[in-house]
């Protein structure tokens, strides 16, 4: 449940969280487009690099670092995915002789290289969006949303998912602790059996979570939700210095890996090192 974790705001007083949510999102976006444009290792990692600032100085370090070792699973099905099954033609041309040992090792270096690359831009990508939750309020996320004309109805129900996604986690994480408590082994068996283990902890899960869906709506409906069309909020959201640094802070990044994708050829890291 640590991969969650990367999702639970936190209430720091720290440069990163009083940024604008636009600033933050924009920077996220950013990320994201320049790792959208690499497949190569090197500028990922750089843009991995890029975020270890903004980590320190909003003081989520160690949060951050929980939701990197969940993202773990992910990027090893990711990285054994993109290993194998576009491989697989090749192994077998491999095993029926029809190319010679340097042929296959050049088609699976280029496929380890490719592999290595997806997987790490998922794990940027994780990053970049983990700490965007982390420093960010879903109260301002929702404000940030209905500055750009987003329909509150679409702002309720995603900020609702963003508060209530971690709560769900730690509630699973208790469930399982509880059923462990009283002789139930979760991890044994093979994968049906695990799955089957499981389903004393889904079913009170599910029933709570719905419970707790009645209870908001219940809690919406006395306060006579969705009644008025002009809403007022208690805080209001505005665009300061810092907010338009990060702003140049992104837009120069996307720049920047622009002109690197277009320009400068890109070295893979045994090219880098000479070892090619």
């Amino acid at each position: 449940m640590s991969f969650f974790d990367g999702l639970k705001f936190r209430t720091i007083q720290s440069p990163i969280h009083v940024l604008d949510p636009r600033a933050k999102f924009l920077y996220v976006c950013a990320i994201f487009f320049s790792a959208i444009l690499f497949d190569k290792l090197l500028p990922l990692t750089i843009l991995f690099l890029i975020s270890i600032p903004i980590v320190i100085f909003g003081q989520v370090k160690r949060e951050w670092l929980r939701s990197m070792r969940g993202a773990l699973f992910f990027a090893i099905i990711i990285f054994v995915t993109n290993l194998i099954f576009p491989s697989i033609s090749t192994y077998i041309q491999f095993i029926n002789g029809d190319i010679v040992f340097s042929q296959f090792f050049k088609i699976f270096y280029v496929s380890v290289n490719l592999a290595v690359a997806i997987t790490f831009r998922f794990v940027v990508l994780v990053e970049s969006f983990s700490i965007f939750f982390l420093t960010t309020s879903p109260d301002h996320l929702g404000l940030a949303l209905e500055k750009i004309r987003i329909p509150h109805e679409f702002i309720f129900a995603f900020t609702t998912a963003v508060r209530f996604v971690p709560v769900l986690a730690e509630e699973a994480q208790t469930i399982i602790d509880a059923q462990k408590s009283r002789g139930l082994e979760v991890e044994k068996g093979n994968f049906i059996k695990k799955v089957r283990n499981y389903i004393p902890i889904l079913i009170p899960l599910i029933v709570n979570a719905i419970r707790r869906s009645l209870e908001l709506a219940e809690a919406m409906e006395s306060r006579a939700w969705g009644s008025m069309k002009n809403r007022t909020n208690l805080f209001e959201l505005k665009m300061k210095r810092n907010d338009f640094i990060m702003i140049g802070i992104a837009l120069g990044i996307v720049v920047t890996a622009i002109y690197v994708r277009s320009i400068i050829p890109i070295p893979t890291l045994i090219e880098l090192f000479g070892l090619a």
